[in-house]
């Protein structure tokens, strides 16, 4: 498509879909009139692709995931499709500029950390690579939440993004499904017959997923809950006027807002409502398309596999036997392998409470054939292996870690070490069992928008010398390793690194009255706030430093801005004071006259895929530091690494494969191992042996508890001050004193900017092995037993 044929499309939709004049409209007009266009070339290709899919009678891939972080999808899709020049050229012929156009899209509240981001790079990669797929999740009203900040403190508001037109989606009124809960049991005709009590209709929208060059494109669906009778007209007409409109608002409110509150038992009926919610729907709609091209049961492995993402959709294991079972009349014992042969689960963590457990009442009450259903899984699991102890139902909890593991064909951790500790912890009796199940995938970021298109002065410096088959090729970056010893190259990669740090500059003295020196280090933690991840060493560490530069104000210091990002569930109350502390620590520093030139600490509100976008390629140090053994494996190190900047981190998560692959002389590694950190806990005394040990490190957590960020209240930050000198679990203060050496071994490093350089030149030249497509080319081989359509 030529740009002048973009902007004839641009216009005709700006008059005919959005009757509007050129003379009188907005940004927001022009957006959607350019988003407009933009789908139009993407429909055909995803005609095309579903045609081909059915035509070669294609094994499918059914991605389940509670989220799907897709940020804004303009850029990606005119990108992928190869109209990025033509795009700017007719939006300057139209007397509008193609960035503040694209920036004008907000982004889709559909999820809040590497879950839902990793969800989004496979869609686009399993698009990419030409796999036939649909992503199945929940559209959110409201998403997670907007978060904000009052006096330092979170706080939480509806993210409005619906507000707007979503103008990717298709809604598909043909696709409804009616879900239910509640009810009874009973057998009728020799089969079990549920009959709930209460149900909402599951309405399909759909969004294409383009891959690169355009060349395949697949569908995110995702359900929206309605009522399955509407509004009450005789409740209204009688002056019940909310009566009325009860049964709509209670159905909303199961796609209303991502992870609501489950601290209460209405919050945790709601959350189990939501995964069945999503994952019966989404079952429903999987085993009619197989029905519509195959008429035996048994091929159902051969052309189905499901990717149950985390246990958020385990409940799909009962529920595709109950369908199997109950609805089409197979045999118990073939329903479950059946539906084994089918499913697979990706685990995510190996904290215990984040392995989901539904009491047996809520279940029963909820679903109460699943329940059923789920004692008979257990029961034949448990004759099939005697010996066995584990068991999917104890002490009054369903686990549905267990559930997942045990209807699942192939279970995957994604990292190295995390893949080895699931068979060591959480799964240890199971892996036992079924030493065949789990495998690894390590997990990946797309290149073509975590490169490509949010780092384009790196993109354009890479592609000028080594072409742009690395795009869909990611490993092709070790072409740029020799180039780490030329001068001009190292010149050229630094000025990029400069660039993107003064447009990061520019934005925070625009949007948040913050000046930066972008000849300062940009130190990086940007993820979900929770202690495992460990933003409060981040932030001790900063104290300790603070007072180091007050006790020598004259030193050689190396500049500093500490930057963070991330949002604490609303029920969390230690990831909000965390919170509170690092935005009370900024105000003591920013403002201190005479350390603020050496250090300083900012926190935007409202991390989400776009502020990464703005974040990654001005960073110099990413910090991904959380406790060893507890992060599965993370994707915003790989995003960091590709784009230049170096890691501070433990051997944790994909760190460990990250340093294997970039060199341990590129990387700064501080901390305890898995088994030390598990040999340290059990020494009760470990918090205070390790305060007692560093000056460094009491004279900051007494700054905390004096009220130094406070304004002298000693009470405030209490809590955190007595768990760094309490229990510690996650083991801030035994690893602070090897984090502090580290820390200062990146000062110095810092400061010889070439030999910098060339260490960030050999992340982005060795991180190529960090491509989603590699992980979606392993799932295909390894675990799903698919192809690509494209072959």
């Amino acid at each position: 498509m030529t740009a002048p044929e973009l902007r004839d499309a641009i216009l005709r939709h700006l008059t005919y879909s959005l009757g509007k004049d050129a003379g009188t409209a907005t940004v927001y007009d022009w957006r959607l009139a350019l988003s407009y266009a933009v789908r139009d070339r993407i429909v055909d290709p995803w005609f095309a692709s579903t045609k081909a899919a059915y035509a070669k009678q294609s094994k499918r891939v059914y991605y389940l995931s509670m989220e799907f972080l897709i940020g804004r999808l303009l850029e990606d899709a005119i990108v992928n499709i190869g109209l990025l020049d033509e795009a700017g050229e007719a939006m300057n012929a139209l007397g509008q500029d193609l960035t503040t156009v694209m920036l004008d899209e907000p982004d889709a509240a559909l999820g809040n950390g590497g879950l839902g981001r990793l969800a989004a790079c496979f869609l686009e990669s399993l698009s990419t690579i030409g796999t036939p797929a649909y992503g199945y999740g929940i559209r959110y009203e409201h998403g997670l939440f907007k978060q904000s900040f009052f006096e330092g403190r979170q706080q939480e508001a509806p993210e409005e993004w619906l507000q707007q037109v979503h103008t990717w989606e298709f809604e598909r009124p043909e696709a409804a499904f009616q879900i239910g809960f509640g009810g009874s049991v009973k057998e009728q005709g020799g089969r079990m017959l549920w009959s709930p009590d209460e149900a909402v209709v599951a309405t399909a929208h759909d969004t294409p997923i383009i891959g690169w060059r355009g060349r395949w494109a697949n569908t995110l669906r995702l359900w929206e809950a309605r009522a399955v009778h509407g509004f009450d007209l005789g409740a209204f007409n009688r002056g019940d006027y909310f009566g009325a409109a009860e049964p709509e608002a209670s159905a909303r409110t199961i796609s209303r807002v991502l992870y609501p509150d489950d601290t209460t038992e209405d919050g945790k009926r709601l959350r189990l409502k939501q995964e069945y919610f999503f994952t019966a729907a989404s079952l429903r709609d999987v085993v009619r398309r197989f029905d519509s091209e195959y008429d035996d049961l048994s091929l159902l492995p051969q052309k189905v596999a499901i990717q149950l993402n985390d246990t958020h959709p385990a409940i799909a294991g009962p529920e595709l036997v109950r369908i199997l079972h109950d609805e089409k009349g197979m045999a118990l014992d073939t329903a479950i392998e059946t539906a084994r042969g089918c499913l697979n689960y990706t685990n995510h963590t190996l904290l215990p409470e984040a392995l989901e457990r539904w009491s047996e009442g809520l279940m029963g009450d909820l679903l109460p054939r699943h329940m059923d259903l789920i004692r008979k899984i257990d029961e034949v699991h448990a004759k099939e292996y005697p010996a066995r102890t584990v068991a999917m139902v104890e002490n009054g909890d369903v686990k549905m870690g267990e559930l997942a593991f045990t209807m699942a064909s192939h279970v995957n951790g994604v990292s190295a070490l995390h893949t080895e500790l699931m068979k060591e912890t959480v799964f240890q009796e199971l892996h036992a069992l079924h030493p065949e199940r789990i495998v690894n995938q390590t997990n990946g970021v797309t290149p073509r928008r975590w490169v490509l298109s949010a780092n384009p002065r790196l993109s354009s410096l890479v592609s000028g010398k080594i072409g742009m088959n690395w795009v869909d090729d990611l490993e092709q970056l070790k072409e740029l390793e020799p180039l780490a010893e030329d001068s001009g190259f190292r010149g050229d990669y630094d000025t990029a690194k400069r660039s993107n740090k003064a447009e990061l500059s520019n934005w925070f003295a625009k949007t948040h009255g913050v000046k930066l020196d972008p000849e300062a280090m940009f130190d990086v933690q940007i993820k979900r706030i929770h202690e495992y991840k460990r933003q409060h060493l981040n932030i001790l560490e900063a104290i300790a430093l603070w007072q180091e530069i007050h006790d020598d104000p004259n030193g050689d210091w190396t500049p500093r801005v500490k930057i963070f990002g991330g949002k604490a569930a609303p029920g969390y109350y230690f990831a909000k004071e965390i919170i509170y502390l690092i935005n009370s620590v900024a105000e003591v520093l920013n403002n201190d006259p005479v350390t603020s030139k050496y250090l300083k600490v900012v926190y935007p509100p409202n991390y989400n895929v776009s502020l990464a976008e703005q974040l990654i390629p001005a960073a110099d140090l990413s910090e991904q530091i959380s406790t060893a053994g507890k992060e599965a494996s993370g994707t915003g190190n790989m995003k960091f690494a590709l784009n230049g900047a170096l890691t501070i981190g433990t051997l944790d998560g994909a760190n460990v494969e990250i340093c294997d692959l970039v060199g341990p002389d590129n990387f700064f590694l501080f901390g305890m191992t898995e088994p030390q950190v598990v040999a340290r806990r059990a020494d009760p005394e470990h918090a205070a042996n390790a305060i007692a040990a560093d000056p460094r490190l009491a004279r900051a957590i007494e700054a905390i508890r004096n009220g130094a960020f406070s304004g002298g209240d000693a009470e405030r930050f209490k809590p955190i001050a007595d768990d760094l000198s309490g229990k510690d679990y996650f083991l801030v203060c035994s690893d602070f004193t090897d984090y502090w050496r580290a820390q200062r071994e990146v000062d110095a490093a810092y400061r010889d900017s070439d030999t910098w350089t060339r260490m960030a030149v050999l992340n982005t030249a060795r991180s190529g092995w960090f491509s989603s497509d590699r992980t979606i080319r392993g799932y295909m081989s390894d675990v799903w037993r698919a192809s690509s359509a494209l072959a």
